[in-house]
Formats: C-alpha cells, structure tokens, sequence
C-alpha cells in the first residue's frame, strides 16, 4: 500500500520567514479530517512557556483523503501532497 505524503516546505511558512502560521492558518481551516496541526517549536528559545516560533506539519496523514485543499488554499506554495492509499478513501471503498 502507498502511503501519502505531504511536505511543508518551513522555509516558505514557518520560522523566521515572512508568512507566520499564526497569522495564516488557511490550510488548518480546509483540511475537513484535520491532518495539518500548528505547533510551537522549542529549538534554541530561552522560555519554554511562551514560544514565539511556530510550525504547520502534516500530522495524521493516514486521515488524508488527497483532495489538495491545503495546497490551493496556501498563499506561499509551502505544501505538497502526493495521495497514496489512505484509511479515509480506504473505508469509503468497503
């Protein structure tokens, strides 16, 4: 079985660049099985309690059902998909 997968390019959304997820979150608000998750990164930051960097990553890619709404909607052309054989259009077959 292929496996999806998605690449989110950091240096196009993320840290240190112009686009900050925060500010953005297109890709968070179309992905309807919640694949995409914002989380803060921790490297190299003096408080661990307030983090100021953040990062969009393709977490539950077994969910993915390869309708490439997050790359449409993403203003920076920071992601890309390649659909394999999902659990979601997997249990739509059955």
């Amino acid at each position: 079985v292929k496996k999806t997968k998605i690449l989110i390019d950091h240096s196009k959304c993320g840290v240190e660049v112009s686009t900050d997820p925060r500010n953005c979150r297109k890709c968070l608000f179309v992905c309807d099985p919640a694949v995409i998750l914002m989380h803060p990164t921790l490297e190299n930051h003096p408080d661990p309690h307030n983090p100021e960097k953040w990062l969009i990553d393709a977490i539950w890619l077994s969910k993915c059902n390869g309708c490439k709404k997050c790359v449409s909607v993403c203003p920076e052309q920071a992601i890309q998909v390649f659909p394999g054989e999902s659990l979601a259009r997997i249990k739509n077959l059955v």
